[in-house]
């Protein structure tokens, strides 16, 4: 029995190596979205710089590690094999949950993830000691939490969330007062100044989190402490000075200085704070094997007093991590995905909206909107028009493709991402908090976002819902780490060795699917064909791109009704669901189309506007499609869904035929279009008259099947459904063709 708790090391391990990558591929949103959003340094400067802090805040991050030993639970009230069973549901359930919110591309709190695994996992294993007890109550749940230390904790982590967000948008609405966005002109006269405060912010968290883990900072720990207001004077007159060195003497751009140290400054934060979230587990876990190990002592009989002692310094350990942590930061596609979210929510002016809107952020768009209405009123007319006008700016209205490979935000918004979520981050380090770098960062950047009104009326409600479903996803992070930690000690407690086996295989295999099912994703949306949005200035570019739209969808039509036939004959719900999938898609790229018809008419040649007429009604007929289409595969898997009667033979027979037909016309029409062949268009005009009568005979047909020998309602009204939209269908796609046919033929003279 005594060989399972080596094996457990083992696993654990393996476990903080896994926990290490998907937690950096989550974080890393944390110190590189404000140089990537801003665009002030090449992406490969960028990382050299964050890995450089990475690594040098791993190695001097062991002061943090107390946190996994003693912050949530009373260690000296647990034996040596409860201790283990804890720590391996723990990593489990953090490994699991990390990697599944970096799937989705969702930043969440590795800080609020472990604390709340390690806390379900130690309530869990209170109430099973309880339980076993005979004179211990619920009431006792107390002497085994730290209960305080918890409180504190949470406290901070949730209260982090109010205060980044607020100090964010203040700090960076009277910064934009002073520079506007015109800031360029007054960057030249006093801007070395501005970046004098942002050094001493970014460099006070750094200068501290250095000292905080070297041998000889208990020597001047009390120095400190008692001069810290003249440290900060003295650090924010050399930064000055030093800025103006910079700016004046060797014409650099300042700014540019500030995001590169301010990077590297939240890169080293995240590290000497976070490791303990990947790490601290396995190390306490080794650190009490190896007390337990040289004493002689059952393992159920042996008191964790020991993990109450002062942490042992590890530095290898703590290499080989920040060793880790480097290479994923440079080889995880994830931790691009995650930043990707955090960029898009903060930018300025539009871009491509991930998020729908929702009630609670229509109301807290209107509230706000009504509010700031009313305080206009309240404030003077000439503050009133000094505030319009350093905050007048004139967006580059491009689409929001385009938009990508522009600056998400300028310098000032970018530095004072930095310097906020710097200071905060020190300040709460400070004071021995496991701040979550995910809340701060995340929240400083929207709060300076809605402070530059980066958040239109265009686009607020998209943003608002985003910044809502992140934080649900924190609280969500919260709820699931605690109770599935809690059931995955129960888990392991009951089962032991078999049980840890299972748990562990199950977690390499969901772990695996993710990746894969990520992988496969990032693929299909390189490799995926989608309809595209015009770029072109002339009436026969705007021609030749809608044929190749027109085709695509031609082409997914054929697909999606074939799909929809062979879901119906042969009752397969994954062909529904494939064509349910697939139709949903080719709505939402319509969509897209439509969005995107300001910026196509804006981008249009004078002589060529005429043309926007055309392109509009190619768009009309493509949504009408579409449209069609989802209707016939929505009351399709509806009918089979419910398990309702399958069609008689007569009615797939005929079904079949049609479909045959549908294809056929759609088959020449997707050629015609491809091939940019317009005059064969011709034949698919003909054709038309052909399957709209096989279509009316269908109709007939089935009236008299229904009076003489249908005895399904249910049957009925699914075909005549399907009958009649195909009819629709058809229609539509003939409009689309005689659009073309006639008015492209007519460009083309």
């Amino acid at each position: 029995m005594d060989s399972i708790y080596f094996l457990i090391i083992v696993a654990l391990a393996i476990l903080a190596v896994a926990d290490l990558i998907v937690g950096v591929s989550n974080d890393a949103v944390n110190f590189l979205s404000s140089a990537l959003g801003s665009k002030a340094i090449s992406f490969k400067k960028i990382m050299i710089i964050a890995s450089l802090g990475v690594f040098i805040g791993a190695v001097f991050s062991s002061g943090m590690m107390e946190v996994a030993r003693k912050g949530i639970f009373m260690p000296s009230e647990f034996y040596f094999d409860e201790i283990m069973f804890i720590f391996m549901a723990v990593m489990i359930g953090d490994i699991l949950l990390l990697d599944f919110f970096n799937t989705l591309g969702m930043p969440t709190s590795t800080t609020v993830s472990i604390v709340f695994n390690l806390l379900g996992a130690a309530v869990s294993m209170a109430l099973i000691k309880i339980g076993l007890s005979d004179d211990q109550t619920i009431a006792n749940l107390g002497q085994y939490i730290n209960t305080e230390k918890a409180k504190t904790i949470i406290t901070g982590i949730l209260l982090s969330v109010i205060i980044s967000f607020s100090v964010g948008m203040l700090v960076q609405w009277i910064s934009r007062l002073v520079f506007t966005f015109k800031y360029e002109k007054k960057a030249e006269r006093f801007g070395f100044i501005f970046a004098g405060i942002c050094f001493t912010a970014i460099g006070y968290f750094i200068f501290y989190k250095g000292l905080k883990g070297t041998p000889f900072y208990g020597d001047i720990k009390e120095f400190i402490a008692a001069n810290t207001g003249l440290l900060i004077i003295g650090m924010f007159l050399f930064f000055t000075l030093l800025s103006a060195f910079i700016d004046k003497v060797i014409k650099w751009n300042v700014l540019h200085v500030v995001i590169g140290v301010g990077t590297f400054g939240l890169a080293l934060a995240f590290a000497g704070n976070d490791l303990v979230n990947f790490i601290g587990v396995p190390m306490a876990a080794y650190h009490s094997y190896e007390a337990w190990s040289v004493s002689g002592i059952a393992a159920n009989e042996f008191s964790m007093n020991v993990l109450s002692e002062k942490v042992p310094t590890e530095p290898m350990l703590l290499i080989i991590a920040g060793g880790i942590m480097v290479l994923t930061l440079w080889f995880s596609k994830k931790a691009r995905t995650v930043a990707d979210t955090s960029i898009n929510l903060s930018r300025q002016g539009d871009a491509e909206e991930k998020f729908k809107p929702n009630l609670l952020s229509k109301r807290v768009v209107k509230g706000s909107s009504n509010l700031a209405s009313a305080l206009g009123k309240i404030l003077p007319e000439k503050f009133n028009n000094r505030i319009e006008k350093s905050f007048s700016n004139e967006e580059i209205k491009v689409s929001p493709e385009k938009s990508k490979e522009l600056p998400a935000f300028d310098l000032i918004r970018a530095s004072i991402n930095l310097a906020v979520a710097g200071i905060l981050i020190s300040i709460a380090t400070s004071m021995k908090l496991p701040l979550s770098t995910t809340y701060v960062t995340f929240m400083v950047a929207m709060g300076t976002s809605l402070a530059d009104k980066a958040w239109g009326r265009e686009s607020a409600v998209y943003r608002v819902a985003g910044v809502f479903k992140v934080i649900g996803g924190w609280f969500a992070t919260a709820l699931v780490a605690f109770t599935a930690a809690a059931v995955l000690t129960y888990l392991i407690y009951m089962g032991k060795g078999p049980a840890i086996a299972i748990l562990l295989i199950l977690a390499a295999v969901l772990v695996v699917r993710n990746y894969l099912n990520h992988k496969r994703r990032a693929k299909r949306k390189v490799n995926f064909r989608t309809l595209r949005k015009s770029a072109s200035k002339t009436v026969q570019g705007m021609v030749d791109e809608s044929a190749e739209n027109i085709s695509l969808s031609l082409s997914r039509t054929r697909e999606i009704y074939s799909n929809v036939v062979m879901g119906i004959e042969d009752y397969d719900m994954q062909s529904l669901k494939k064509a349910k999938e697939s139709v949903t898609k080719f709505e939402e790229e319509v969509e897209e189309l439509r969005n995107h018809l300001f910026y196509f008419i804006k981008n249009l040649n004078e002589t060529s506007v005429r043309g926007s007429n055309f392109y509009i009604m190619v768009l009309a007929n493509l949504t009408d499609t579409s449209q069609s289409l989802e209707y016939i595969v929505r009351k399709s898997y509806k009918h089979v869904d419910n398990n309702h009667k399958h069609l008689s033979t007569g009615q797939l027979l005929d079904f079949r035929e049609v479909q045959r037909s549908l294809d056929s016309l759609l088959n020449d029409a997707e050629v015609a279009f491809k091939s940019k062949n317009f005059v064969s268009l011709k034949k698919c005009l003909d054709k038309k008259d052909e399957l709209l009568d096989l279509l009316s005979e269908k109709i007939n047909k089935q009236i008299s099947r229904t009076r003489q020998e249908e005895e399904s309602p249910r049957n009925t009204t699914l075909y005549f459904n399907l009958l009649i939209e195909t009819k629709n269908l058809v229609n539509d796609i003939v409009k689309l063709v005689k659009e073309y046919y006639y008015s492209a033929s007519e460009h083309e003279e």
